[in-house]
């Protein structure tokens, strides 16, 4: 099966960073899925879990990947980035191709 996410080195590190250092039990998953929808549009969501019925499994670079089968489509392209700056830190989620917009 196509795996619908790509996660960039940066973000590969951090998440082996937390498995490795945050007592995340053997046998977690990292979860990538979506919520909302609507007019407050979709919020990405990444965290550690037990497999489900329905969830589809993947490994990335070593990194075993849960994805549940309805979000499946919503995630398809996306890339998992983690963005450390002077102003703020964490993991963001980027559709590399869509252009981005520049306000002039």
């Amino acid at each position: 099966m196509l795996i619908p996410i790509k996660i960039t080195e940066k973000a590969q590190k951090e998440i082996k960073n937390i498995i490795q250092n945050k007592n995340i039990p053997k046998d977690y998953y990292l979860r990538v899925g979506v919520k909302g929808g609507g007019c407050g549009g979709m919020s990405y969501l990444l965290g550690f879990d037990k497999p489900k019925d329905g969830d589809q499994q993947f490994e990335i670079e070593g990194i075993p990947v849960l994805i549940e089968k309805k979000h499946y489509m919503f995630l398809m392209g996306m890339q998992v980035d983690f963005y450390e700056g002077n102003d703020a830190r964490g993991f963001t989620f980027v559709n590399p191709d869509i252009p981005k917009r520049h306000d002039t």
